[in-house]
């Protein structure tokens, strides 16, 4: 059995959970606040490589061995919710991505003071949340709206505090939406009790989009919200169920389904094919006085992949999407991270509060291609090792290094080192 194996079953078989994420749909968490609360959570990243900007266009060896280092703000999200009254809650967030983004006007002196505008910022701002939720009790509520879609582990606990490394996970963040969010309705609540425990979630959701999907990427590009009205002619379904009757445990499951993305894409009458999208994932997390570990696998597939690339190809140059075959008929991506938790060892000064991590991930947005070769540079392997130092519960300071091989090793290794600063927190409640 090889190592990476071996670290992975281990781990798995060391558990993984506690508490929910603060921004999740549990309505137990709802009673933390009377009438509204405002908060938010954030990502400061510096990066320290010594690789290209695109393993494609490099060498015969993969990427170019070159050194660059870049600094950013992933993202800053401001969140809020309020309380109509004890059935009707409101609830949202918007995500600032590296920055904003916006425009400037400009004097161009040089050329008869001619005025233009130019982009001064090249990030993006999203509405990640906006829905209204009926609450009947804990154990159903309803909720309408724009909603974090709970398939996988990072996009159902996204908040930095959620992961050990300095940024999300890759493999989940490649192969779908981070964060992904779209529109429809959902169901949610929790029953059992004790050992019996249980979370769900049930939604109905504008499904991917056709011209989304992409060789590198899979459906990482494919959700919707890049036309001012989203396509609802063929929704998706999703679903997710949590485990939480185990102190310290949470074992999770989703699955995702939309019967034709095809029929969502930007001229679905140019289609005379369906293209059904299936992705699941199975996750858990552990935690207690001494460890915290992750583990999560992830799955998706997509019928007609075929055909599907050899129309996204001839898509307009003028288009959003990436038009890069062979789409995957499956994809697949699964990782564990372990950590050691310091702070115990620290009585005398619980403001140590140290935890150095292992991470393993594998992914291949190419894992398995229909009618076409697949390419060996979309299978990646990777470790990172790193240390998390929280001086408050709601604020990390996080470092690693990560070693990526590619293509089994046929490719030149992509070597990192980045830092962090990460905040989660609510800021006002009443």
């Amino acid at each position: 059995m090889t190592l990476k194996k071996t670290f992975l079953l281990t781990a798995v078989s060391l558990v993984a959970s506690t508490a929910s994420a603060q921004w999740n749909t549990d309505s137990t968490e709802y009673d933390s606040f009377k009438h509204y609360r405002i908060g938010g959570y954030g990502e400061m990243l510096a990066n320290f490589k010594d690789y290209g900007i695109n393993r494609f266009n490099g060498t015969s060896e993969g990427n170019s061995k070159v050194r660059r280092n870049t600094i950013s703000i992933p993202r800053m999200v401001l969140a809020g919710d309020v309380k109509f009254n004890e059935r009707f809650w409101l609830g949202m967030e918007v995500e600032f991505e590296y920055g904003g983004s916006g425009q400037v006007y400009e004097l161009e002196n040089t050329e008869n003071g001619e005025y233009e505008v130019e982009m001064e910022k090249g990030g993006e701002v999203a509405v990640e949340q906006f829905h209204l939720t009926y609450h009947l009790n804990n154990h159903f509520n309803i909720q309408a709206g724009h909603m974090v879609v709970p398939v996988g582990l990072t996009n159902s606990h996204h908040e930095p505090i959620n992961f050990f490394g300095t940024v999300r996970p890759e493999g989940e963040t490649t192969m779908l939406p981070s964060t992904w969010h779209e529109t429809g309705l959902q169901v949610f609540g929790q029953f059992g009790r004790r050992w019996a425990s249980f979370r769900y979630q049930a939604m109905v959701i504008t499904g991917l989009n056709a011209n989304g999907f992409n060789r590198n990427n899979w459906a990482g590009k494919a959700n919707q919200g890049m036309f001012e009205g989203d396509n609802f002619t063929c929704p998706a379904y999703a679903t997710r169920l949590e485990y939480t009757g185990i102190p310290g445990l949470r074992l999770g499951a989703s699955l995702y389904y939309c019967d034709d993305v095809a029929a969502n894409s930007d001229k679905p009458n140019t289609y005379n094919f369906e293209a059904p999208v299936t992705i699941w994932n199975v996750d858990l997390k552990y935690r207690n006085k001494w460890i915290e570990t992750r583990a999560n696998i992830l799955q998706g597939n997509l019928g007609n992949s075929d055909l599907l690339s050899s129309k996204n190809v001839m898509l307009s140059n003028k288009s959003p999407y990436s038009r890069t075959a062979p789409i995957a008929s499956k994809a697949v991506d699964y990782g564990v991270e372990f950590g050691f938790r310091m702070k115990p060892l620290f009585k005398n000064n619980r403001n140590l509060d140290f935890t150095p991590f292992v991470r393993y991930e594998y992914y291949n947005t190419q894992k398995e291609v229909k009618n076409a070769v697949a390419d060996d540079r979309l299978e990646t392997s990777m470790w990172t090792v790193g240390l998390n130092y929280k001086p408050l519960p709601y604020l990390v300071v996080k470092a690693d290094y990560t070693s990526r091989k590619i293509g089994d090793g046929k490719y030149n290794d992509e070597n990192e080192f980045a830092i962090s600063i990460a905040f989660v927190n609510w800021f006002s409640k009443k």
